[in-house]
């Protein structure tokens, strides 16, 4: 830990399930995994035309988000 001061880092501890953002980085990594990295698409449309697909998959193969409460 003293190693930690002397390069000013802060750790900070969050709840597991401490923010909605959690799910919306997620979706957001994923779609980029799945529908942009790797490619090189030729224009907008080309673009939206993967994304949109990748988005059509999702929803077709969703399941509920499991809820602890």
């Amino acid at each position: 830990m003293a190693r930690l001061g002397c390069h000013q880092v802060e750790l900070v501890f969050l709840p597991t399930y401490g923010s909605w953002l959690n799910w919306i980085e997620s979706e957001f990594a994923a779609l980029r995994y799945f529908a942009l990295n790797g490619t090189d698409h030729r224009s907008h449309g080309e673009q939206n035309a993967a994304i949109g697909a990748y988005i059509r998959w999702r929803n077709a193969h969703a399941c509920p988000a499991s809820s602890n409460w």
